[in-house]
């Protein structure tokens, strides 16, 4: 069997339709953007266009896009730059207990720094409550940031209830939308977003470019200061090729997105439905009425979910435990304590990520290997339980 790659909210596959453009984009194109010789200018267009490719795709205009390394930085650079612009008039953040580590480590950095930070609870789905969100509004609030769409187990917060709610007290929106970005619709003057981040690798396009989009008006400091690109809010020089690219792959999801949902809700119900009828003793986590269509949070009663990650990786089948940016953490997910899981459960979690590239054959024969591991790993351990008893 070829190998089955089923991590795709870690990471995804650069398309052929992308490579052809970044590599034609590397030939031709190769001048510093910020040379006024030929070359540069070429750069320059090309930098230009993918900004309007992708201020499109979610309702802002070019100039309200704002290239950077990946989500990561995109998210410290909204935390860090608007606070620290607010100095002491406005110290307080409001964001949840579920949200990714590049947004809860710039957070506990913040408090560190004498500014204030409130962590919503989630229920079971992993939802924000509305009415607690409000009524953990201050005077001094600077900034609400809640992820779109959660990395572990796919729930979709109410976004436009909690921009609407934010544009009243005019009060900053952040939203990390890596998850969510070229898999679902979005319009940042709909949803009444102030700043939003994205990451190209998550819907098939480079690692290490990305973008936070910052609504006009919105006071923000630079993260990273020298010359003069981005408007003078993010210095060093562009990376043409990757910026390329990461509008391309965004212009196919986006183009492709009805379709490719369809074919991943396929996928991912063939194997929540096969899950369900082959295995027992299982927990499907963040199952609630809104979420994202590829991803599939489930744990499973008595047997280590890393263990199990990796005697699918033996088969070919590559799946995760939980976010790839805490995949060598010996704790528990913080997402899975947050919707109420105990720690054997959490434990035994694994997380599947599907897409539109993903097929049938494929889900049955991940499954068909899932249940012999699990069954292997529950009969040793009954037996080594039955042995220590003799």
């Amino acid at each position: 069997m070829k190998d089955i790659y089923m991590d795709h909210a870690s990471t995804t596959i650069i398309l052929p339709e992308v490579w052809e453009v970044m590599d034609k984009c590397g030939r031709v194109a190769y001048g510093n953007p910020s040379t006024l010789y030929n070359y540069g200018i070429q750069s320059k267009k090309i930098v230009n266009q993918s900004r309007r490719i992708i201020a499109n795709a979610v309702g802002a205009k070019p100039e309200e896009i704002f290239f950077c390394s990946g989500g990561s930085e995109a998210d410290n650079w909204a935390l860090k730059g608007t606070i620290l612009f607010s100095g002491n008039k406005k110290k307080h953040i409001i964001t949840t207990k579920i949200e990714h580590s590049a947004v809860l480590n710039t957070c506990k950095y913040l408090e560190e720094r004498g500014f204030n930070v409130t962590y919503l609870d989630v229920d079971k789905h992993g939802k924000i409550s509305l009415d607690r969100l409000k009524s953990s509004l201050r005077e001094d609030t600077c900034l609400v940031s809640i992820i779109f769409a959660n990395n572990e187990i796919g729930t979709i917060q109410p976004i436009k209830e909690i921009g609407q709610i934010c544009k009243e007290n005019n009060i900053y929106f952040h939203v990390d939308a890596v998850q969510a970005v070229g898999h679902v619709p979005i319009n940042v003057n709909e949803l009444n977003i102030s700043m939003l981040s994205m990451s190209a690798h998550k819907f098939h396009g480079p690692k290490g470019i990305g973008a936070l989009y910052i609504r006009e008006g919105t006071k923000i400091d630079s993260l990273i200061h020298g010359g003069s690109q981005e408007r003078g809010k993010r210095a060093g020089t562009e990376n043409v090729m990757a910026i390329a690219g990461m509008a391309k792959a965004l212009e196919l999801g986006i183009d492709n997105m009805h379709e490719n949902n369809f074919k991943t809700l396929k996928v991912r119900n063939y194997i929540v439905n096969q899950i369900s009828e082959k295995i027992d003793r299982v927990r499907f986590n963040g199952f609630g009425d809104n979420y994202i269509a590829g991803i599939i949070s489930v744990s499973f009663e008595g047997v280590d979910g890393s263990i199990l990650a990796y005697l699918l990786s033996e088969d070919c089948i590559y799946v995760s435990t939980s976010s790839a940016c805490n995949s060598n953490s010996i704790e528990p997910s913080h997402v899975l304590m947050a919707i109420g899981s105990s720690y054997d459960i959490a434990r035994g979690t694994i997380r599947i990520s599907v897409n539109e590239t993903n097929t049938i054959d494929e889900a049955k024969y991940a499954v068909d290997n899932l249940k012999h591991h699990i069954d292997e790993l529950r009969n040793n351990s009954k037996r080594n339980r039955s042995m220590a008893r003799v």
